[in-house]
């Protein structure tokens, strides 16, 4: 899958051998699998991680569309996109308007082809994914918002950044005095220097000074 973990697919089968072969081709696919025979077995599953029910409401000779409504019943479950097997789908009843007033279920008649399911998990899947992606964006703008509206603008920023120029300043006046005082010794030195021979050499002569 491109959403970069692994999705977790419900496949509920009563018949061990095709719950078998819809787990290998989902395996195969990256998919992680968990395999349930009756509603009691998954009442006693942690279904906080299943993203995708595969529910198969044919038993060996009969067709148990109230399957369909009990796991309807169930909060999380009731949340889930459903593949719904079948031989035929239900005409009338309670089943029938479950099966067509809820928009994540989709039915998919018997005898299907493998690459039907799996072209259907992956749109169901990839459709899951962007409304959690759309889901958690609105909930980050809204925090964002929140913060914005309880946070009051700070004036320490501005008064450190004051004291950041005056630092800067102080040390460029510091620098310029330092190469002044620095400019007046040499320039003195310099000065001492070549008028020392002179006023000697005259003293020597007895030339007097004007």
């Amino acid at each position: 899958m491109s959403q970069g973990q692994k999705q977790t697919v419900l496949v509920f089968e009563t018949d061990p051998s095709l719950r078998r072969l819809i787990t290998l081709g989902l395996v195969h696919r990256g998919l992680q699998v968990i395999e349930a025979d009756s509603l009691t077995n998954i009442e006693e599953m942690d279904l906080s991680t299943v993203d995708l029910l595969v529910l198969d409401v044919d038993s060996t000779t009969t067709c148990d569309w109230k399957l369909l409504e009990s796991i309807q019943a169930q909060p999380h479950l009731s949340a889930l996109a459903t593949i719904v097997l079948a031989w035929e789908t239900p005409l009338t009843g309670s089943s029938a308007v479950a099966l067509s007033t809820q928009a994540q279920n989709t039915f998919l008649p018997k005898p299907f082809d493998a690459r039907t399911l799996h072209e259907t998990i992956d749109k169901l899947i990839a459709a899951r994914y962007a409304e959690q992606k759309a889901r958690e964006a609105l909930l980050e703008a809204a925090l964002l918002a929140s913060y914005a509206r309880h946070t009051a603008p700070s004036a320490w920023p501005v008064i450190t950044a004051a004291g950041l120029f005056l630092l800067v300043v102080g040390l460029l006046l510091q620098l310029a005095l330092a190469v002044v005082g620095i400019l007046v010794v040499v320039i003195g030195l310099l000065l001492w220097t070549l008028g020392g021979p002179s006023a000697s050499t005259n003293i020597a002569f007895g030339v007097s000074q004007p």
